[in-house]
């Protein structure tokens, strides 16, 4: 065995021979795979391996997509056969909801040239004759789902990874892996050590027990998972062909042919936990005992849908075990406190996904950064916040809902709360309804009295009218919002304004009590980030962010050194703050500070430490609302203080608490993009007009990146929408949008209704040269075409002169 490689994997199961297969692709040989027992032991060997391409993210579904039509390329390379069966699938809705996820879907795959498609009764009938189609509303097929042999996928990868000159090691157990001094890794084995630049951690059921070879703690619990195999059915035996799965989710279940019968599996509400402190050790192809009567309901239902099904024996169940995040996304991505430490762990569907997974990784490996943004599966999206209650709590839900629609804006209970900030029983007191940001427990919206729920769906829902009011008493008077989701970064000493101006590409204020919005830029040039930076003393900075980011920025905060003497702190834990905005914004402040806010003493982008209410802030006039604010940010136990006098003063003034459901609203009226929805690494700067932020007189991070791609033209602009909602439904996220011939033009990043300017409105990416203002289209929300227009400039302030008045 090597002493040295480039990168080592660790397991051998389908994702981790996946991943050295993407590595030797992209040029890197000299890697190693170590795997505890024998290629595919764990959670591989007994999966149901069903294959399918659409998924409700849509970067997701493009990596479901190359892995589907990966395992014939594979298979035609390396010689190895991956057993693929792919007759189709049938997706069936029962409900009005389902209908409108598979109508969405369905709008989608065309925008991406994806085979999914709306089929009748009497086609599905000719496809799958043994299926009763009674109380079903909508019936699509995709044409290439089906399934492949686990066993041939795995050793595929490995074939082709071996001959790219790749290394794969049995029965080779990782007993410690050791960070030196220079970045670099010692993995220790019983058959010699292997110093690497990389360890990546694809471990399947022990990615915890790996990771914490390395100190870390994984938000990862596995579950027992039951499916079974019935004897031979006749109807399978002598139809000639091989049968299309169903997907009826709506009935909590899936089946597809296996043999001349039947495979069917559940997601029940009986569910379990297994091996909740640690996998063991020792356990390598072994199952748990059946125990079918827990998946029972689920299989009458199948039952029902196949009657066949019905009539044939039991030949064989299979029940073993799976590992899942807290919301079954894969921790994806490096470990943002370890130089060289990457995971890929957690993957529910990892047939639909092993070779996506794989390429994103490798891409990221290699490159710096992978071409798709995986923000939504990247493990940094929790923290040491997302503990063991957590994590059982979520996956519990996670699940016992696997089939559930994820509606647009739902917030699930599940393990909650995880992290409150002093002021949270007041905010419930108030009827504040909360959602999880970054752990935290946050006002989404308030309601007309304490414990209302909120409700789910596709359409408007009783949270509608409310946010309504908010936004339109903030935007006639004044709100008070809670903005301690921010992420809070305080950089100060001799190197403070040099570190920043190092790490972002906007000029960093000189002067004291200045502050300026600056991006930062991602590896390949795209937008990583965008911040909101003050100096707030000679050699003290303050710098605002996305919570949500947090963990993620950190990775590009340390790749630029801080200088001797400077220190670098995220004060996000014990600090607070509000966003004070509206007309009377100044009013209400003025009542509560003998600080001068006149707009000659407190320009617009200007800050300064001040008492407001006897409580020491930061107050810097920005306001994510588009409308004049002041941001006041103070220490956390002053919160409660603080947030009792702001909302008492802005009562007096006709105004009151606005929650984050009403600031989306008011931010997409001033056509603000936000970080995760609108900016992204994916794109470009100039395609979300931030160019004017970026200063190629200076030096920052990845500015050569950037360089090389800022003359090229936009392929996509950042654009404004006015849509016809006329089915009491508006845009979200991700729906496309198509000109009225049919030709794709674009996709929803963020929507809202506007309720100051009474529309219903769409931030989206529009390509470029296929649509431009003024021009109608036709945006895919519910599935459906509705009409729209693509504005010119925001229908709120376009010229600002509420925002610096």
């Amino acid at each position: 065995m090597k002493t040295h490689a480039q990168a080592v994997v660790i397991g051998g199961g389908l994702v981790g021979c996946s991943i050295l297969y993407h590595l030797a692709k992209l040029g890197w040989s000299d890697v190693v795979l170590l795997e505890r027992d024998e290629l595919t032991s764990g959670s591989t060997w007994h999966a149901a391996a069903n294959i399918h391409g659409l998924h409700d993210n849509t970067n997701i579904s493009r990596i479901q997509h190359y892995t589907m039509n990966l395992y014939k390329e594979l298979e035609a390379e390396t010689g190895q056969g991956c057993g693929v069966f792919q007759p189709g699938s049938l997706y069936l809705a029962q409900t009005e909801a389902r209908e409108h996820q598979l109508l969405l879907q369905e709008a989608k795959a065309r925008y991406y040239g994806m085979n999914f498609h709306k089929i009748s009764r009497d086609e599905a009938e000719r496809l799958h004759p043994l299926v009763n189609f009674d109380g079903i509303r909508c019936i699509m097929y995709e044409p290439d789902g089906g399934n492949v042999d686990p066993s041939g996928v795995t050793m595929a990868y490995a074939a082709g990874a071996r001959a790219r000159g790749a290394e794969i090691h049995r029965f080779t157990p990782v007993t410690a892996t050791v960070q030196q001094p220079d970045g670099s890794w010692i993995v220790e084995t019983p058959k010699g050590n292997i110093q690497t630049e990389w360890v990546i951690n694809a471990a399947g059921l022990w990615g915890r027990e790996v990771a914490r070879l390395a100190g870390i703690e994984l938000p990862l619990m596995p579950t027992e998972h039951q499916y079974f195999v019935t004897e031979t059915i006749e109807g399978v035996a002598n139809a000639g062909r091989r049968l299309p799965s169903v997907a009826d989710r709506d009935g909590e279940y899936y089946l597809r042919q296996e043999g001349n019968g039947l495979l069917i599996g559940a997601y029940e509400k009986d569910m379990r936990f297994w091996a909740e402190d640690e996998t063991p050790g020792g356990f390598g192809h072994e199952l748990f005992a059946d125990d079918l009567d827990r998946i029972m309901d689920n299989v009458m239902r199948a039952m029902d849908r196949v009657p066949a099904a019905a009539e044939a024996g039991i030949k064989r169940v299979i029940n073993g075990p799976m590992i899942w995040s807290p919301d079954s996304s894969a921790l994806f991505g490096p470990v943002p406190e370890l130089k060289g430490y990457f995971c890929c762990n957690g993957i529910i569907p990892g047939f639909s996904q092993s070779g996506g997974l794989g390429q994103m990784t490798a891409e990221w490996i290699v490159t710096g950064e992978s071409s798709l943004d995986m923000f939504g599966w990247d493990l940094a999206r929790f923290g040491t916040w997302a503990d063991k209650k957590f994590t059982k709590a979520r996956v519990q839900d996670q699940y016992a809902n696997r089939f559930s629609i994820h509606f647009p804006n739902e917030e699930r209970s599940a393990g909650r709360p995880a992290r409150v900030r002093p002021a949270y029983e007041m905010q419930k007191g108030m009827g504040a309804v909360f959602g999880l940001n970054c752990g935290w427990e946050h006002p989404l919206w308030f309601a007309d009295e304490p414990g209302v729920k909120e409700t789910n769906g596709f359409t408007r829902q009783n949270w509608w009218k409310p946010v309504g009011r908010e936004v339109r008493m903030l935007r006639d008077s004044v709100g008070v919002l809670d903005i301690s989701n921010f992420a809070n970064y305080f950089i100060k000493g001799p190197g403070a304004f040099d570190w920043l101006d190092q790490l972002l590409a906007n000029k960093i204020p000189t002067e004291v009590g200045r502050s300026c919005l600056a991006p930062l830029i991602g590896v390949r040039g795209g937008v990583a980030g965008d911040f909101t930076v003050t100096k707030l003393a000679e050699d003290e900075y303050m710098m605002v962010g996305s919570g949500l980011a947090e963990r993620y920025h950190r990775r590009f905060f340390d790749m630029v050194p801080l200088p001797a003497g400077t220190t670098f702190e995220n004060k996000t834990d014990v600090i607070c703050g509000y966003n004070v905005a509206g007309p009377k914004a100044r009013d209400l402040l003025q009542r509560l500070t003998n600080a001068d806010l006149s707009n000659e003493a407190f320009r617009f982008m200007r800050s300064a430490r001040i008492t407001v209410a006897g409580v020491e802030v930061v107050a810097l006039r920005v306001s994510f609302t588009g409308d004049l604010g002041w941001e006041l940010h103070c220490a956390q136990e002053d919160q409660v203080t603080l947030y009792t006098a702001l909302v008492e003063a802005a009562r007096e003034l006709g105004g009151g608490p606005v929650g984050g459901r009403a600031l989306a609203s008011l931010r997409i009226e001033k056509g603000y993009g936000s970080w995760g929805r609108e900016y992204s690494p994916e794109y470009w700067p100039q395609e979300l007009g931030l160019e004017r932020l970026v200063k190629m007189d200076k030096d920052f991070l990845n500015k050569a990146a950037y360089a090389a791609l800022m003359d090229r033209a936009p392929r996509e602009q950042l654009r404004i929408l006015a849509v016809e909602a006329n089915q009491n439904a508006d845009a979200s996220g991700g729906e496309p949008i198509f000109l009225p011939d049919g030709t794709p033009a674009g996709k929803v990043s963020s929507g809202a209704y506007g309720y100051h300017v009474d529309k219903s409105l769409a931030l989206a990416m529009i390509k470029e040269g296929v649509a431009k203002p003024g021009d109608a289209v036709e945006v895919y929300i519910l599935g459906h075409p509705h009409k729209a227009v693509i504005l010119s400039e925001p229908p709120f302030d376009p010229s600002g002169e509420r925002l610096r008045g």
